[in-house]
């Protein structure tokens, strides 16, 4: 039996274990499943503590002992930073980065959640002193984001990502006639554009943003019947 997406997200949304044991069921769906040994030990986690002068969220450091050795579902494109390079500025750990250099997601160490809201910032420069802005509402949540984003951008030949920037109305439509959306907050907060949504089906994994849509398929078969639907210019990945 295949993992019901659909299903263990309303869970996911939450509560932080049913979290989790999403990100267990889709990678053993999708990808890999998780092992005993894809996480950090407890002695890297303690060093990190010790090297900031403080104790990490619970839903942090559960994410990192759960797959935080795992770069398949956290660092294909952008990067879950080891516990030796999460760093503090200006009151926000910072735990992941984008492959440019261009965006930063952190958590505010003034958040006394142990699951805390996740923030981002959007700029050319290091984080320091920047804006930030709401990413998703508790970490365990953006941990599920990752994951998935990190998957469909998995460098093989099931992925592929099409230009819908003149034609975003239409593709839009097409997705949700053909693909079933999975209830995952629209993101980031504040996106003039509408931000991201999710689709998911037996055989598609898609995320649309604003102007692009980056599919992942089981199959061969499945890739070429969505570019065969979806308008648009696919740009082949």
């Amino acid at each position: 039996m295949t993992f019901d997406m659909h299903a263990a997200m309303a869970a996911a949304l939450v509560e932080r274990g049913a979290a989790w044991e999403f990100v267990r069921g889709f990678a053993a769906d999708r990808a890999t499943a998780i092992e005993a040994g894809d996480g950090c030990d407890g002695a890297a986690l303690d060093a990190c503590e010790a090297r900031l002068g403080l104790a990490l969220p619970v839903a942090v450091r559960e994410l990192y002992e759960l797959l935080g050795r795992r770069g398949d579902l956290t660092s294909n494109q952008d990067v879950l930073l080891g516990p030796e390079k999460i760093y503090v500025e200006d009151g926000v750990l910072v735990f992941r980065e984008e492959n440019q250099g261009v965006c930063w997601w952190g958590v505010r160490l003034d958040d006394p959640s142990p699951d805390p809201a996740v923030i981002v910032r959007f700029d050319g420069a290091p984080p320091e002193g920047g804006e930030w802005f709401g990413w998703l509402p508790a970490f365990s949540v953006a941990a599920v984001e990752m994951v998935m984003s990190e998957t469909v951008l998995f460098d093989d030949d099931l992925v592929d990502a099409c230009d819908t920037s003149e034609v975003a109305d239409e593709a839009l439509e097409v997705l949700r006639a053909h693909v079933p959306s999975l209830a995952f907050p629209r993101y980031p907060d504040d996106d003039e554009d509408g931000g991201s949504l999710w689709f998911v089906s037996e055989d598609l994994l898609v995320r649309w943003d604003p102007g692009m849509a980056t599919v992942r398929a089981r199959t061969e078969e499945a890739l070429d019947a969505i570019g065969e639907l979806l308008p648009g210019e696919w740009i082949g990945m």
